[in-house]
């Protein structure tokens, strides 16, 4: 079924039965908006795939996370540690002290919701957290290991063939720089690399495209931001900020960059899904621009 016809199956079926899916009525009895987004359709033409890192929605739950990316069209899903995972269980915290009972559940979740869990970070890296991963499908585990792990760590992705992605909060924080994380990855697998918080490179005055650059054939994985000024500031619409969104797309595609970007939108906490729709609209609008160029 084409997605927008899904859609209004879906939403037709939830306004007969009186559920709230968090839609706005256009004027008439079960007359509904369209959906904030829908998906990023060039971007997956280019090996890109838009998500959301569920910290994004930490004022909700897990599941709640996952209606609100499946809302925008989206497929994938970053989960963190310790986010409630569900109204129904309000003791439970995802991670790998989840039950097999309840990893059955949040399997089954994701799977009516058409969304793969793709990423799980910001979060360690011993084996536990890599049997966690493998028996829920991750792919990338995302960490801010201690320098003396990576060798353990490197035996790890290659028995689980999970990938590590090193991730990068802001100065002073152990990964900041980018040169940091190249000296780390020097002569490791291919399965380790960096977790590209654009954001964060931002609040530490770090020119996100010439990050990018440096650390060409180590990107695994982005939590991609735009911020309304360097040095500090806040997430807004991609686009509208000081990041150069365009730039920094532009940058990925020459680098052949396949993967997933996770959105971690960290700002207006409790609406912020109009402006995360925005910056879908927008990422798609540029895949669509460099697919055409491709």
């Amino acid at each position: 079924m084409p997605q927008e016809a899904a859609w209004r199956n879906i939403s037709g079926e939830n306004s007969r039965l009186g559920v709230g899916v968090g839609l706005v009525s256009l004027g008439g009895p079960g007359l509904l908006a369209a959906p904030p987004a829908e998906g990023a359709p060039n971007a997956e033409k280019l090996g890109w795939h838009l998500g959301c890192q569920a910290y994004s929605f930490n004022r909700f739950t897990f599941y709640e996370a996952i209606d609100k990316t499946a809302s925008l069209g989206l497929h994938y899903i970053e989960a963190y540690p310790g986010q409630k995972l569900s109204k129904q269980r309000p003791g439970v915290r995802v991670g790998p002290g989840m039950s097999a009972d309840v990893r059955k559940d949040v399997k089954k979740k994701l799977a009516n919701s058409g969304v793969k869990l793709a990423n799980f970070g910001v979060t360690g890296a011993g084996r536990g957290t890599f049997d966690f991963a493998k028996d829920m499908g991750i792919e990338t585990i995302v960490s801010e290991p201690p320098l003396d792990a990576f060798d353990e760590i490197e035996k790890l992705c290659d028995e689980y063939r999970i990938n590590l992605a090193i991730h990068n909060h802001p100065a002073p924080s152990r990964y900041w720089n980018p040169d940091t994380v190249l000296k780390v990855c020097k002569g490791r697998s291919r399965r380790i690399g960096a977790c590209a918080d654009t954001g964060h490179w931002m609040r530490s005055n770090i020119n996100p495209v010439e990050a990018l650059k440096k650390l060409q054939g180590r990107i695994i994985s982005f939590h991609f931001k735009d911020l309304n000024q360097m040095g500090g500031g806040h997430d807004v619409p991609w686009g509208t900020g000081k990041g150069d969104v365009k730039a920094m797309l532009t940058e990925v595609h020459r680098q052949g960059f396949k993967g997933v970007f996770s959105i971690e939108y960290e700002h207006n906490w409790a609406n912020s899904l109009p402006e995360i729709a925005q910056s879908v609209r927008y990422f798609d609008k540029v895949a669509a621009k460099l697919a055409a160029k491709s």
